[in-house]
C-alpha cells in the first residue's frame, strides 16, 4: 500500500499559508524583474524561509490529524508496534514530520548551494489553463537568486530527501528503493498541488469569504 504523508503535507502546507496571511509574488512567465518585484533572498533569508516552512504551527496540527487517519487505516504490512497504541502513533508522527522536513531541509541546502529561489511566483497571465501549466512548469522550471529560469533542483534535491529518508526507520518490506522512489514521485506532485494552491490563492480567499470560512487570510 502506497502511502501518501508526502503529498498531504504538502498540499496542507499550502493550505496553512492562507491562514498566515502568506502573498505570493506575482510575476511574468518569463525572468523575473531585477527590481521592484521581490526582495532577493540571501542565504539566511532561506534558512528562515524553509525553517518556516518545515515547523510552522499548522504543520505540527495537520500531522496529528494525518497520523490518526492512517493509524485508522494502516498499510495492511505494517507490523503491530507501527499499527497500535500510543507508540505507533508516535513512530507515525514522527515519519510524517521526518518526511516533511527531508523535504524542507534538501531544498534548503540544494537552493542556497545554488543560488536558486524557493519561492514560488505567480503567473501574470489570466485564465484556467495557462495559470494551472505554469503551476506545472514552476515545479521543474524556477528562478535563480538573479530572477533567471533555471533547472529546479531544489525541488528535486527535496523530493528525493523525502522519499529516501523513511528507509532509515520504516518497517520492513517499505524501506526499499521502490518504496523510497515512489515517495520522491508523490513528493514531486505534491509541488504540484502547493504550487496550484499559490497560484489560485486569490480565488481561494474570495471563495473562502463568501463561504464564512475562518481562519483564511487576504
Amino acid at each position: 500500500m502506497v502511502r501518501y504523508s508526502l503529498i498531504f503535507a504538502l498540499v496542507i502546507s499550502a493550505v496553512s499559508a492562507f491562514a498566515q496571511q502568506q502573498n505570493t509574488p506575482a510575476v511574468t512567465d518569463g525572468p523575473q524583474p531585477k527590481q521592484g518585484q521581490s526582495q532577493r533572498l540571501t542565504v539566511g533569508n532561506k534558512l528562515r524561509y524553509f525553517a518556516n516552512e518545515s515547523f510552522r504551527p499548522g504543520v505540527w496540527a495537520v500531522a496529528g490529524v494525518y497520523t490518526g487517519i492512517e493509524m485508522a487505516h494502516p498499510p495492511t504490512g505494517y507490523p503491530p508496534e507501527w499499527r497500535e497504541g500510543m507508540a505507533a502513533f508516535g513512530r507515525n508522527y514522527g515519519d510524517f514530520m521526518a518526511s516533511w522536513t527531508a523535504v524542507q531541509g534538501g531544498k534548503f541546502v540544494m537552493a542556497a548551494a545554488t543560488h536558486e529561489d524557493p519561492r514560488y511566483f505567480r503567473s501574470s497571465r489570466t485564465g484556467l489553463v495557462p495559470r494551472s501549466l505554469h503551476a506545472l512548469r514552476f515545479v521543474f522550471i524556477d528562478h535563480s537568486d538573479s530572477g533567471n529560469n533555471r533547472l529546479a533542483l531544489s525541488n528535486l534535491a527535496g523530493a528525493f530527501a523525502g522519499g529516501f529518508v523513511g528507509n532509515a526507520y520504516l518497517p520492513d518490506g517499505y524501506n526499499d528503493a521502490s518504496h523510497a522512489y515512489t515517495r520522491t514521485a508523490l513528493a514531486l506532485s505534491g509541488f504540484l498541488t502547493s504550487n496550484l494552491a499559490d497560484e489560485f490563492h486569490p480565488e481561494i480567499v474570495r471563495i473562502a469569504h463568501k463561504l464564512h470560512i475562518p481562519f483564511v487570510g487576504k
